[in-house]
Order: structure tokens, then sequence, then C-alpha cells
């Protein structure tokens, strides 16, 4: 190999190492791991209440509406049978006498015609008897005379029952859903008829729980319109009548029965009234929202928010539960911020 070669050989070599080399340090170094940005926590944002002093209820709220003390159920005594004609009206004002159903009278109306005929020939004959002066055709006149009177009268009084008349005047609070040709029972309830003039509050409710801590003499307030009317309870399901009613036994176990001295002149049957009756009431108390007040497993408890944002639990002891508000007997101070669930 000449010595010419030799050096090309050798210069190549240098430059494939020096490439080498120089293409090692053109390529990019590899980047370092980058670290997660620090993240703030968001402070958790709690609604609360200061504990203060002041006026707590416990009270029952609800809508009544006006009904009368003094009601007439209509119905048929005697005996029953199909109807000719309804003639009450629910709302209508009756008075005592007029005719509240007609039952078919099956012919009765024609028999009484005929007896009152009778009657009028019986009384006949025996003015004809004493004119003649005889002594036994106007004994027999008389018996007969009488005989047609007794008659008529029954005839009356079973055509009478085939009428259900009013006994009181008022006003037609309730008719039963009848038509003409169904049949009733005796002493099925057909009309009520209530006196306009002698009104009260009645107040149901869906369970008797929910009264079963007022009593007879209970001060109620009654806003009927835009008047305010101080009442009473009169009647609670444990001062009821007894009935053996079921609708009147249901009625009376869910309903409190409030009198108003002076019912509005403009007041009528059927008109609500708002009632509120207060069952037990404390001035100058600890008080804070039912709501941030909390049962566990027996306990009861409270949560507090303290140096700005520490929660600390607190056993507590409770009284008046109003609609909105409880009573704190135990447990906490005034000035103290109560966490709300």
């Amino acid at each position: 190999m000449s010595h010419k070669l030799k050096s090309m050989l050798g210069w190549s070599f240098v430059f494939m190492i020096g490439a080498s080399l120089t293409g090692c340090s053109l390529l990019p170094s590899e980047e370092a791991s980058l670290k997660p940005p620090l993240v703030k926590p968001a402070q958790e944002n709690y609604r609360t209440v200061t504990v203060e002093k002041g006026t707590i209820a416990q009270e029952i709220n609800g809508s009544g509406s006006l009904e009368s003390t003094r009601t007439e159920i209509a119905q048929f005594t005697g005996q029953g049978g199909r109807i000719a004609k309804m003639l009450a009206v629910s709302g209508n004002d009756v008075k005592k006498g007029d005719v509240l159903v007609q039952l078919n009278v099956d012919g009765l109306d024609i028999q009484l015609k005929e007896q009152q005929l009778a009657v009028a020939k019986a009384k006949l004959a025996y003015k004809q008897a004493k004119l003649a002066g005889d002594a036994d055709a106007i004994q027999i006149a008389q018996l007969q005379m009488d005989i047609e009177n007794l008659k008529l009268e029954r005839l009356t009084a079973t055509f009478d029952s085939k009428q259900l008349v009013a006994g009181m005047n008022g006003q037609v609070t309730f008719v039963e859903d009848l038509e003409e040709g169904d049949f009733v029972e005796p002493y099925q309830t057909l009309v009520i008829i209530s006196d306009p003039s002698e009104l009260r509050v009645a107040l149901r409710v869906e369970t008797g729980s929910e009264i079963s801590g007022i009593d007879v003499g209970f001060p109620a307030q009654v806003t009927l319109g835009s008047e305010k009317l101080d009442g009473k309870v009169v009647q609670t399901p444990s001062s009821a009548p007894v009935t053996m009613n079921p609708q009147l036994q249901d009625r009376y176990s869910k309903t409190l029965y409030i009198d108003v001295p002076k019912v509005p002149g403009s007041a009528s049957i059927g008109a609500f009234a708002d009632v509120k009756i207060i069952l037990q009431q404390r001035a100058d108390v600890l008080k804070i929202p039912r709501s941030g007040v909390r049962n566990f497993l027996g306990r009861t408890f409270v949560r507090t928010l303290e140096e700005g944002n520490k929660i600390r639990e607190i056993d507590v002891e409770t009284g008046i539960k109003g609609s909105t508000e409880i009573e704190i007997t135990k447990g906490l101070e005034e000035g103290a911020v109560v966490v709300l669930q």
C-alpha cells in the first residue's frame, strides 16, 4: 500500500470518529420531569348562624272553615221508598216545613182524597141524624164519623211520611247525590240544614296526634279575610261527644272546634279562616334554626365554627321546638357560631 493511500485511510477514520462524536452532541438532551403545580385547597363554605336570645313559641298553624253550631240531619225515620223528586238544593235557604224530598206515594194521594170524601159524607149523615131526632141514628152516625176521621188521620200520617220536610230555618249545606227512582233506606242522611247565624271554626288535621296537646279553653287567633279575631278552643278529639256514627267518629278525632264570639256579618258557612294556636311560649331564651341541631345514635349535638374554620361538635339539650327554630337549654352560649345542615 502506498504512503498516499495510508494517509487517506487515516484521515477517513479520524473523520468518522469526529462525525460520530459531533452527531451525539447534536441530539437534544432529555428534558427534566416537571413537578405538579401547587394547588391551594379550596376553603369550604359553611352556612352558619349566631346563637342569640329571643322569644320562641310552639304553635299550630292551619286553615279551617266556618261551620254552623246548630244543624239538622233530615232523614226518613218510618220507612224508606223510591224518590219521586229531590227538592233540596245545596246552598239554598229553606224555612221550617218546606218539602226537601218527595217519595213515590203509590196512589196514596188518591186514597187520601177518597178518605176526605168519606169523612165529609159521615159528617153529613151525622147532621141529618141530629135533624131527624133519632137517638139511635145519631149514635150510629157519630161512631161512623169517628171511624172515618181515624182512618183519615192514619192515612194522612202515612202520606206525610212520604215527604221529608225541614224542621228548622236555615241553609242547606248537604244533599245526598240521588235521582228520581233511587231507593232510600230509613235513617239515611239525605239533607243537612245549618243555621248560618251561629258559626264556629273547624280546623281539621291529617292525624289526631298533631293536636293531642291542645285542651278545651286554649286561646286561638283566627284570621278571616283582613280581620284578626280572638277565639277559644271549645272541642278537641278527647272532649268530643260520644257517637255511634263512624263518619262522625273519624271527623271528631281529627278536628278542633274554635268559638269566635263576634263573627263578621259578611262571613258565611264554608268560608276559610287561618288559625294559629300557641301551645307554649318563652321569652329571653337561646335559640337557633332547627336545621342547626343534629341527631345521631341517640345523641343531640351541634357543630360550631371556631377560630376561622375549625369545626367542633358540642352536645346540647333542647327545649321548645317551634316551626322553624328550637330552644337550646344547655351546651351553647350566646354569640356562638353554629353550622347549619
